[in-house]
């Protein structure tokens, strides 16, 4: 008698039957309902706080990190009205550089395990994630094998996300599906799920590079997914949006969908988080005036 692996058996738990139209209609349904009511100074506020200032560029030198470090530094308590953003992003060898020159209250947060495309050797991947621990990161942002998932080899894809959640020790785990590739949304609702029962502190959309980053629908799947396993577990685990967002307003949106499918305990940087290099600028200049 075949018995199904405890991955199987999460899948059948949190069953999902919406077709990709109905996810588009109810989304744009709950925004059209509640974005107003969120769109205002205090929520800027807040999403200020829940960023995560991002530089994952080929270009990127000490020098030029260093600086947005010190950017950092110097908003930290310039504005008591506002708190500083939840983490700076950058790739693994850049985390020293961060640790160094950090004085801010503000968590390191590195790309890993074989950023962007996930498609390397689980050992390095887990070595990868355990020298950016030891060299100070606190959160760890690791990108699924959408290969593996695609080709249904979900255990396997499963038992690498959980032996690198091993290797984060103490440091938190973001996990990215890549929802760009993943697609449909029976995909990105159950490899969300796949996620979940691997570990996952985080549920991340995109890694922002090569395929479409975040969209709302992406966004509902992966936060109605979430709302189920906490139904089931009692465990709160966080959503980020990553990829292309750079207005204001994709930012309410985010924040809109989160606030109804998770409730008012997600909206803060302990479990929503927004990827990003532009927005903070946009953000602060939009409540200073």
């Amino acid at each position: 008698m075949h018995i199904p692996s405890k991955y199987q058996t999460a899948l059948q738990n949190h069953p999902f039957d919406l077709t990709d139209k109905q996810v588009t209609e109810k989304v744009n349904q709950l925004i059209s309902e509640n974005f107003a009511e969120n769109d205002n100074l205090n929520t800027y506020k807040l999403l200020y706080s829940c960023l995560d200032l991002t530089s994952l560029n080929t270009t990127d030198t000490k020098e030029h990190i260093w600086k947005l470090t010190q950017k950092v530094n110097d908003f930290e308590g310039s504005n008591p009205e506002i708190d500083n953003v939840a983490s700076i992003c950058v790739y693994p060898n850049f985390v020293e550089t961060v640790k160094e020159a950090l004085t801010a209250n503000v968590n390191i947060a590195c790309v890993s395990g074989g950023f962007p495309s996930g498609q390397t050797f689980t050992e390095v991947k887990i070595a990868e994630a355990a020298l950016a621990v030891a060299q100070g990161a606190d959160e760890i942002d690791i990108p699924i094998n959408v290969g593996l998932f695609l080709n249904e080899e979900y255990e396997e894809m499963c038992d690498e996300l959980t032996e690198i959640k091993f290797a984060c020790h103490e440091a938190r785990m973001k996990t990215i599906l890549e929802t760009g590739a993943l697609e449909s949304a029976k995909n990105i609702y159950k490899a969300s799920i796949l996620a979940l029962y691997s570990g996952a502190d985080f549920i991340k959309t995109s890694t922002g590079k090569g395929y479409k980053g975040a969209t709302p629908e992406a966004a509902y799947l992966i936060c109605t997914a979430i709302k189920s396993y906490y139904d089931k577990t009692k465990e709160r685990v966080g959503f980020k949006a990553s990829g292309g967002i750079s207005t204001i307003e994709d930012s309410v949106k985010y924040y809109t969908i989160v606030k109804t499918i998770l409730g008012n305990e997600w909206c803060n940087k302990e479990l929503f988080r927004i990827g990003t290099s532009k927005l903070a600028d946009i953000l602060v200049d939009k409540i200073n005036k």
